[in-house]
């Protein structure tokens, strides 16, 4: 989910691998997806389709705000290399309406939409319609009910049409309400299938609720959240449908955040959706869903299992379920295998939480390291042109066994992070990324196997995608940090000091993961992840995933990257005080009167520029 400013068809298919194997990528220039600054600049999507014109307030901020976009995906159009849509958390709005002096962050946190028609060489910046603000023709086709807009996920069909999932929460009327709905937009080629694929999914067509929350105080509750999307284009039995699903989460921190994965499907272009359907009946405290659909149209989810504080499971695992009929049932659970995870995890400074992520204030941990939150994660797909296998690729990224080190700290990192302070280690660990290639037609699958192995630095966040007998993998990666130890968070040297050191990487392999190639670095720029951009300017938030999509050799990634992002001073702390270089430029005013300081009055200045970048991949 977004953070806060709170404390916490077959012959389509062949022609489609054919072009793209034509327009094999390699790594290039970086580019810009989230354009929000002076001279790039947001476009409504009523004028991406229409040509007609259309602005708004919060189009307008979003031209100039040189603000924050994390949570990366992008899906090129199978039938067309040129046509790419990103997205991202995108809090470019956020100071909608506000004058200078009087910077207020009331504007919506949306779902970004950004397109690309040269194959990524440039992307034009929007967002999916229904925000808060949105007055434009395409608003009423939004049938939404919050204020904010996250977590995207993104797939395309075989005729033109991309759907575009989401989790959204806060309450329009601004009240501590977080509804947790989840939702799927759709876009279309306004020619209709047989028009010329430029303009495939560039029509909004409207957006539908798939499962609404509680509409509960702060996450408590019933809270959907963790998305996944995939559709069948397999040209079979399931061709067209949509298939979504998502994470759980009943009763709240105090209860663990309890979790289940819950999916659901359409059968017409995304236009509605079954009832949720629960897949998780005899496990608990799961998390991460990702939908792979193999050439027969059969459907595997797999996701994370966390050792929980509950009770209800002890170990950390990977597990997946099957449908056979198009999505209409389910298998049980099955496990495929255990990890000893990598759950970066604090000591509140005031030793009576145990916390994912490190700040300023009240967000401050006795260890005195700044880092973002992370959590081992799963993701997994399959390659719907390949007839003669139901296999399913799948990347994860545990810590590396035989790394383990004491930290000397507060800090650790393997113990599932869902287990409570009572539970923590102060071991750390190097993180990795593993592969393992599942046969669903057995349920036998390869070893966990290294898909690069490093001697130095955190792997973190990968993604797979993979088509036409050709997988493409990226990640982060920190082999680049000075400060890179195993007992310490990314980018933090031992007394506290952050500095830039995450890249993205990217790997192919072209034997069914039999081997890969050699790391490609996909980033220009190597950025600092820890800067304190989020809760009034406290703690750091990257995000919880990367992006990669391909067609036989194209392949681009896409990345949270913090190379715009202009570093400063908090004066709240009398300077850098803690000499944690994790501070943005900001300008506050201090009221003697009543001994507090002023919400950020310079946002436009770059100490909020984060933003989504995006490169071919090899």
């Amino acid at each position: 989910m977004p953070r806060r400013l709170l404390p916490i068809p077959f012959i389509i298919g062949l022609v489609s691998l054919l072009t793209a194997s034509a327009f094999a990528s390699t790594p290039g220039a970086d580019v810009r997806l989230s354009n929000d600054y002076p001279g790039g600049g947001y476009i409504s999507a009523y004028t991406l389709a229409t040509g007609n014109p259309y602005t708004d307030a919060v189009l307008q901020e979003c031209s100039i705000a040189r603000g924050r976009q994390n949570e990366p995906s992008v899906a090129v159009d199978p039938r067309n290399t040129n046509v790419l849509i990103g997205s991202s958390n995108d809090y470019c709005g956020v100071y909608a309406g506000s004058t200078p002096g009087n910077f207020v962050p009331a504007g919506p946190i949306w779902l970004g939409y950004y397109r690309s028609q040269n194959g990524g060489a440039s992307f034009q910046s929007s967002l999916v319609p229904g925000y808060p603000g949105d007055t434009s023709p395409f608003a009423p086709l939004a049938q939404v009910r919050t204020a904010s807009a996250g977590d995207p996920v993104i797939a395309w069909d075989t005729q033109g049409r991309v759907f575009m999932g989401s989790e959204s929460s806060d309450d329009p009327a601004g009240t501590a309400k977080t509804f947790g709905d989840v939702w799927v937009a759709r876009y279309d080629n306004p020619d209709g299938p047989t028009g010329a694929t430029i303009n495939d999914g560039k029509r909004y067509l409207g957006t539908e609720i798939v499962a609404r929350g509680s509409a509960a105080p702060n996450l408590l509750g019933k809270f959907n959240d963790k998305t996944a999307i995939e559709a069948d284009r397999t040209g079979g039995r399931c061709d067209g449908n949509v298939y979504f699903s998502w994470s759980r989460f009943t009763g709240g921190p105090t209860n663990g955040f309890n979790s289940s994965v819950y999916f659901s499907r359409s059968t017409d272009h995304g236009a509605t959706f079954t009832s949720p359907q629960k897949l998780s009946q005899t496990v608990h405290d799961i998390q991460f869903p990702d939908i792979a659909v193999t050439s027969n149209g059969d459907i595997y989810l797999t996701f994370r299992q966390f050792a929980s504080q509950l009770g209800h499971e002890t170990n950390n695992a990977l597990l997946y379920v099957k449908s056979t009929d198009c999505g209409q049932t389910f298998s049980a659970p099955r496990q495929i295998t255990t990890f000893e995870p990598y759950d970066a995890a604090d000591i509140s400074a005031t030793g009576d939480a145990r916390v994912g992520q490190c700040g300023d204030f009240a967000l401050a941990c006795q260890s005195g390291y700044t880092f973002f939150r992370r959590n081992t994660q799963v993701r997994s797909t399959a390659d719907q042109l390949d007839q003669a296998h139901q296999w399913i690729y799948i990347v994860y990224d545990p810590s590396k066994p035989g790394t383990e080190v004491p930290t000397g700290t507060s800090y650790g990192t393997v113990v599932s992070g869902d287990l409570p302070l009572k539970y923590h280690q102060r071991i750390g660990s190097q993180s990795a990324v593993y592969f393992i290639r599942l046969d669903g037609a057995t349920g036998a699958h390869t070893a966990p196997r290294l898909l690069d192995n490093q001697a130095r630095g955190h792997q973190l966040f990968p993604d797979i995608s993979a088509d036409g007998g050709v997988l493409h993998a990226i990640w982060w990666d920190s082999r680049n940090d000075p400060a890179y130890s195993p007992a310490r968070p990314v980018g933090n040297f031992a007394d506290g000091r952050t500095v830039s050191s995450l890249d993205a990487y990217a790997s192919r392999s072209t034997d069914q993961g039999g081997s890969w190639s050699a790391s490609a670095r996909l980033s220009d720029v190597t950025s600092n992840p820890n800067y304190e951009q989020f809760s009034d300017r406290t703690v750091p938030f990257a995000g919880d995933y990367l992006w990669i999509t391909s067609l036989g050799d194209f392949a681009y990634g896409t990345w949270t990257d913090w190379r715009d992002t202009v570093a400063g001073v908090d004066p709240r702390e009398d300077g850098d005080s803690d000499h944690d270089n994790a501070d943005v430029t900001q300008c506050r005013t201090f009221d003697p009167a009543t001994g507090t300081w002023s919400g950020d009055q310079c946002p436009h200045a770059g100490g909020l520029d984060q933003n989504i970048y995006g490169d071919h991949a090899p």
